[in-house]
């Protein structure tokens, strides 16, 4: 699986490091636009490293669950999303897939 701001190497990597320092503003818009479920804000950026004051997206709206589990559900759903290995043999190890996360975090009293 591959996701466009996923880089297998090194010079690919620099590049965008390179980007994301020379226009900051444009490499986060570029990558917030390809979550799900955002609503665009004003601005990408809004800084003012004196006072300070940073604000990212401001206005703007996003599901981060929406976009770590959810969108997944359909295509990976039943498969791993984090698999826990304890740190004491005795003890098991855990596999969660992408639908027990999205059950745990949806039946959670915080929701």
């Amino acid at each position: 699986m591959s996701y466009p701001f996923q880089h297998t190497d090194r010079p690919a990597y620099d590049a965008a490091y390179r980007r994301s320092v020379q226009d900051p503003e444009g490499f986060w818009a570029d990558v917030a636009a390809n979550f799900t479920g955002v609503s665009d804000g004003k601005k990408t950026l809004e800084w003012n490293f004196r006072d300070p004051d940073v604000k990212w997206f401001s206005g703007g709206k996003l599901n981060i669950t929406e976009n770590c589990l959810d969108r997944h559900l359909g295509s990976l759903g039943n498969k791993p999303a984090i698999i826990w290995e304890p740190n004491d043999p005795e003890e098991h190890h855990r596999v969660l897939t992408y639908r027990d996360l999205h059950t745990k975090v949806y039946s959670s009293p915080m929701c």
